[in-house]
């Protein structure tokens, strides 16, 4: 006879819950650690930025004046009334043109002159360290000793129209209307070129030299090796600063004030911020003040989005 080893029959689990994995989940994060370190940034941004900003969007919908600490007054809803009342007033739209027109002349500049002079810089040989000391200084001094220094180069009877001669503008650059902002503009693009040139130079030493030696076998020049190597290789660095530069220069505010006198001529040189501290503090408007700054954040928002989009890309 033939016997039939039948297959041992499948051994079922025990019914009851998973085994427990050793692995524990943790409220605070893998690196609790990290999670402490930048706790105290954290409140700081909450307190500094974004408690104030919450602050100033309440304010911009509601009939919001200064009272005396402790007072308690009513402070009813008015919907878009505040933004009514401030773009209804045509300083307040001029000073975001102004502020467009400042822009559109520093955020350019700036970029490029930077980058250029970063270049150049990264490649010295002789005095490095003073050259990048030289273009760094005028960022950290004070901006009230640097205007000083401006108002004596741009003045009727200044350094610039003495050389420029019968070619100087008739008023003076300051108060005239059509180049007062321009002049302002290049005088930030210079004061802050140095931060900027840091940025750079930093991301400069991420570029491989590998990259501009492959470059140069090939037959590529410097023009070639710039556009092809150096401008792609700083491209988060070249998003960083549009944004950076964008932001700055949307909070536009000592310039003007202390170059042409707040604002002046006849609000040419004005910048939303400007305006927002006359019509807040000097005015008593600070719920009108407030509407201003909640549309300047989100313009600024958006171009920042638009910048980011295009220039940076998926980065």
């Amino acid at each position: 006879m033939t016997s039939v080893i039948s297959p041992p029959a499948a051994t079922v689990p025990p019914a009851g819950p998973p085994p427990r994995s050793g692995k524990r989940r943790r409220p605070l994060g893998r690196t609790p650690l990290g999670l402490l370190f930048s706790a105290p940034y954290l409140v700081f941004v909450l307190l500094v930025f974004a408690y104030p900003l919450g602050y100033s969007i309440w304010i911009s919908f509601h009939d919001f004046f200064f009272t005396a600490p402790g007072a308690v007054v009513d402070r009813p809803f008015v919907g878009f009334d505040n933004f009514v009342t401030a773009f209804a007033d045509p300083a307040v739209i001029r000073s975001f043109g102004n502020v467009a027109i400042f822009l559109l002349i520093n955020v350019p500049l700036t970029v490029v002159l930077s980058l250029l002079l970063a270049t150049a810089l990264n490649r010295a040989t002789r005095a490095t360290t003073f050259l990048r000391v030289s273009f760094y200084v005028p960022y950290v001094t004070a901006s009230v000793a640097v205007v000083a220094v401006w108002i004596f180069l741009f003045n009727g009877g200044g350094l610039v129209n003495q050389i420029l001669g019968p070619l100087a503008p008739d008023p003076s650059w300051l108060i005239n209307s059509q180049w007062a902002m321009p002049t302002i503009a290049f005088f930030v693009t210079w004061k802050q070129l140095g931060f900027y040139i840091l940025l750079y130079l930093a991301a400069l030493q991420g570029v491989p030299k590998e990259l501009y030696e492959s470059a140069s076998t090939d037959g590529a020049g410097r023009v070639r090796q710039f556009f092809a190597v150096t401008v792609p290789g700083v491209r988060p660095a070249t998003v960083l600063v549009l944004l950076v530069s964008t932001v700055t220069g949307a909070n536009l505010f000592t310039e003007p004030y202390l170059l042409t006198g707040g604002g002046g001529p006849n609000g040419a040189s004005a910048s939303p911020v400007l305006i927002m501290y006359q019509r807040g503090l000097q005015q008593g408007q600070p719920d009108v003040a407030a509407a201003i700054g909640v549309v300047l954040v989100v313009l600024v928002l958006g171009i920042a989005l638009l910048q980011n989009r295009f220039a940076g890309g998926k980065d």
